[in-house]
């Protein structure tokens, strides 16, 4: 056997620190005053000073200065390559290092690429379309100086860029072209993904989803990977996966800028259910990170005006709007102002969404949904109709179904709104979504209709799904659903006496 074991000692008592100088400076003078008194005299010395540590020589804080860009230049340039956020000041960095680049280099393929796709990362950022035809130019001459096979990264933001203006047809057209070229590279599979959404072919979202999810990929790409999987998820009406693969991919995420993004995409998600509390917490948690990402912004103000907190909401959306002018935010302040009973304010928000989507229109952007939107419920439903049928026509993906038949109730045909309410809601259609404004425009369509169980089954789902979903619309929900429970299940036959 070997020694035995040393007997563990007590544990010691905490030993004291040394006094505070202010502490010790009232002792001595409290000994001074008995010292005085006793008739002796007693001599303070000062203290010895403290001594501060050295600071690095001005040449040593460049040094470290230096190293810190490069590192965020890096961390750039491995987002806008991948697909995955960026910070703003890092993009500003690295856009004007390759405009340098390209003015030294101008046959530099690499170079363009790069370019075109920090432009569209920052456009994306700061919701401004002014970038997107600068990105257009600098991967058009990226592609034109690669020759027939193309360059990955320019055809993988060629897609990116399609689908930021909404443009799904031409995002699916690079986007196959990307996959072709390396059905191997993961980058090349998350905007063909949204592409084929956005054109209601859900059938080839999911296959180009089954490829992605096969392929290998780094750590470093895997939280980028999960994202796009929790968006697909999300459209299937599969919520609990989708959570599932956002908090995974928020705490796998390697950037501040990153992770800021997965955690606003899960306080959507918390949104869309009605999660008032836990939606603001992830979308706060996201602006402690980036206080600039516009999702977290318009997001934490939809959920202030749920919570009944309205001056903080408009004070919200107007901090939104001054850094990020999203024509999207504007229409929903404007919706709030309303539902406040504030026409005026209102009125004014709605011509600035004009006015912005005629900037975004310049810059390429289809606001042809949004438009059909304000149309339908705050202008003319016939030129909404009009709109949304040669959108219908052109991308006929589930949020279009759903603006649509809103436009053909408002314009008064319900016949034909609600075989389109039906495509946005109904899962063997392709709306597998759970969403309480579609919901909501289903009931209302069918209470028209007269079909009164199913009117009440809809806007009571509406309000299950999200009892908030809107300022103006949520309680047109409730007040139509009071008017139901007044009427029976079927109207009387028409010889009721």
């Amino acid at each position: 056997m070997g020694p035995p074991s040393p007997t563990p000692s007590p544990t010691p008592s905490p030993v004291p620190g040394p006094p505070r100088r202010r502490g010790r400076r009232r002792l001595l003078i409290a000994a001074g005053a008995v010292c005085v008194a006793a008739g002796t005299v007693l001599v303070l010395l000062p203290a010895a000073p403290e001594r501060t540590p050295a600071r690095p020589s001005a040449g040593a804080q460049a040094q470290a200065r230096a190293r810190a860009e490069a590192r965020a230049q890096a961390r750039a340039l491995t987002a806008v390559t991948s697909g995955v956020p960026a910070a703003p000041p890092a993009l500003a960095t690295l856009i004007a290092r390759q405009e340098s680049a390209v003015r030294a280099r101008p046959g530099d393929v690499a170079a363009w690429a790069v370019l075109g796709s920090a432009y569209l990362e920052r456009g994306r950022h700061t919701v401004d379309a002014a970038d997107f035809p600068r990105a257009e130019r600098a991967l058009r001459t990226a592609l034109e100086a690669a020759g027939p096979a193309g360059d990955a990264v320019a055809l993988d933001a060629m897609t990116a860029l399609a689908v930021a203006r909404r443009d799904f047809p031409t995002a699916r057209s690079f986007g196959e072209q990307a996959v072709k070229r390396d059905p191997g590279r993961w980058q090349a599979y998350p905007a063909l993904i949204d592409a084929y959404t956005g054109l209601g072919d859900y059938k080839a979202a999911r296959g180009a989803l089954d490829r992605l999810m096969a392929l290998k990929v780094n750590a470093a790409a895997r939280p980028a990977v999960m994202a796009r999987a929790a968006a697909v998820y999300r459209d299937r009406g599969w919520r609990e996966d989708a959570v599932a693969q956002l908090t995974d991919a928020a705490a796998a995420a390697r950037t501040p800028a990153e992770q800021a993004a997965y955690l606003t995409r899960t306080g959507q998600l918390a949104w869309e259910r009605g999660e008032r509390e836990d939606a603001l917490r992830h979308f706060e948690a996201a602006l402690r990170l980036d206080p600039d990402e516009p999702a977290a912004l318009t997001g934490r103000a939809r959920v202030l005006a749920a919570l009944d907190r309205p001056d903080e909401a408009v004070a919200a959306y107007q901090t939104a709007l001054a850094r990020q002018p999203d024509p999207y935010a504007t229409l929903e302040l404007g919706e709030l102002y309303e539902a406040l009973g504030q026409s005026d304010a209102a009125r004014t928000q709605y011509e600035l969404l004009l006015e912005r989507t005629r900037r975004t229109v310049a810059g390429g952007v289809d606001e042809e949904l949004l438009i059909g939107r304000y149309e339908a419920d705050h202008g003319d439903p016939e030129e909404a109709v009009e709109r949304l049928r040669a959108e219908w026509q052109r991308q006929p993906g589930i949020e279009v179904a759903d603006a649509l038949g809103w436009a053909l109730h408002r314009a008064g045909d319900d016949e034909e709104a609600l075989t389109f309410a039906e495509t946005a809601t109904d899962s063997t259609k392709g709306g597998g979504v759970r969403s309480a404004l579609y919901a909501f425009h289903r009931g209302m369509i069918e209470r028209e209709l007269d079909d009164y169980a199913p009117a009440r089954r809809d806007l009571e789902d509406a309000l299950r799904v999200n009892p908030y979903f809107s300022p103006l619309r949520a309680p047109e929900a409730r007040e139509a659903l009071r008017g139901l429970d007044a009427l029976p299940e079927k109207p009387p036959p028409a010889d009721f006496l």
